[in-house]
């Protein structure tokens, strides 16, 4: 049985699993340091798979403090800490998620930067913070502190990730239907899905991903761009009428567009799509004959706090394309849908 990533008390986590093998052996008194942490009832996010932890991360909020146990110190900041943090050495995938975990917090209290301290032996987690934005910035003791800055961008999308610039970019419109949009984005549920909501959402790749990938034979999305930014739109069920039940709940940005034709085989596509898509192998060999399939992959940058309903794009903002399905929107529009989504305004670098 897989579960998502969930927040335990120490107390409530067996320090003598195998797990923690490593993080003895790494760090003297981590014993002692784990236990106090149970008496002061601190949490930490985990993730079992078939009853076996997976992974584990303690974080930090150590905002206003000087760090003067690093070389070289840092100067006070808003900064969130990441504690302790270890995942499978086989579940890359499960290290991502993590990722985008973290980022949810340190947005969610407004960090400045956050940071880490890893053993250089310790390659793989490296090179994964490093793909997301974290940079060797000094050491502490025999380890090296990876640091990612919050409030400036480097230019790159993933390694600036959650983080975006408005500035220069195309915006448009994705429609997806209810059913593909609850397993794709389940930070943008809508709250009278909660009730279902451990039924809807396995704990798979696509889901808590900070990648997507979405196959689709909508007209004009074959247009997207590297760097557009789109605006998920989630059609109506049928639980009301589509001026309430229709919603725009998250920003992507584009990472590529592809298509079928750039693959040498059927094997070669289901392999690029199947870790983010929302389809099974089967269902990805149909795509792969169908005319005018479109592969996007997107990065899933922020969800709205506030849904934007259709009823406010028709009478607010005066949007009525001949196709809901896929359009583009004007940069007032974009800034407007924003705005009224009430999203953390510091993902927007501007």
């Amino acid at each position: 049985m897989n579960e998502t990533i969930s927040l335990r008390k120490f107390a409530d986590i067996d320090l003598n699993d195998p797990f923690f093998d490593s993080l003895k052996e790494d760090y003297p008194g981590f014993e002692e340091w784990f236990d106090r942490k149970a008496k002061d009832e601190r949490k930490a996010y985990v993730q079992y798979t078939d009853n076996k932890l997976q992974a584990f991360l303690f974080l930090k909020d150590e905002s206003g403090e000087e760090l003067t146990d690093v070389t070289p110190n840092r100067p006070a900041c808003k900064r969130l800490k990441v504690g302790t943090f270890k995942i499978d050495a086989h579940n890359t995938r499960l290290g991502e998620r993590f990722v985008k975990k973290i980022m949810d917090v340190a947005i969610y209290i407004r960090a400045d930067e956050v940071y880490v301290t890893v053993f250089a032996k310790h390659g793989g987690l490296i090179r994964m913070l490093e793909r997301y934005g974290f940079n060797m910035e000094g050491t502490k003791g025999e380890e090296n502190v990876y640091v990612k800055n919050m409030k400036s961008l480097s230019g790159d999308q993933i390694k600036d990730y959650p983080l975006i610039t408005t500035k220069g970019k195309r915006k448009f419109v994705l429609s997806i239907y209810p059913e593909y949009h609850t397993r794709m984005f389940p930070d943008s549920i809508l709250k009278n899905e909660e009730n279902q909501k451990y039924e809807l959402i396995k704990d798979v790749s696509y889901t808590n991903s900070i990648h997507k990938i979405y196959l689709c034979s909508m007209t004009g999305v074959s247009q997207l761009q590297k760097g557009d930014l789109i605006a998920i739109y989630r059609t109506k069920d049928d639980k009301g009428p589509a001026r309430y039940r229709s919603v725009v709940t998250s920003v992507c940005q584009v990472e590529e567009i592809k298509s079928p034709k750039d693959f040498q085989c059927v094997e070669d596509f289901v392999n690029y799509t199947n870790y983010y898509s929302i389809f099974d192998t089967k269902e990805l060999k149909d795509w792969y004959n169908k005319k005018n399939c479109v592969v996007l992959k997107m990065t899933y940058n922020v969800a709205f706090k506030k849904r934007v309903t259709m009823d406010y794009l028709l009478n607010e903002l005066k949007i009525s394309p001949e196709y809901w399905g896929f359009f583009q929107l004007t940069d007032e529009q974009f800034s407007a849908i924003l705005k009224k989504g009430e999203i953390d305004e510091n993902i927007i670098i501007d």
